[in-house]
């Protein structure tokens, strides 16, 4: 199963569009996402994150739905996914 959270970009580093970077805030931690696949995202976005790559830009009512999403699967207690042998 994969998955993907959305966060809020808060500085961008480097300007060359393959090799540039974010400070990306999620809740309350912050963390470095690259942002290839997302040339097109700039300071206040919310991009949606998956193994550290920004793979899409969100405008923020679908960042919330997404992140209220969330929070219920992790309040009902989500069940956990069994490993294949």
């Amino acid at each position: 199963m994969c998955l993907a959270v959305p966060g809020r970009i808060e500085r961008i580093d480097g300007r060359d569009l393959l090799t540039r970077s974010a400070a990306v805030r999620f809740d309350g931690a912050v963390r470095h996402v690259h942002l290839a696949y997302v040339p097109e995202a700039e300071i206040g976005d919310w991009v949606l994150v998956h193994v550290g790559f920004a793979i899409a830009v969100l405008d923020e009512a679908a960042a919330r739905r997404s992140l209220a999403l969330l929070e219920e699967a992790v309040a009902v207690g989500a069940p956990a996914v069994e490993e294949e042998s």
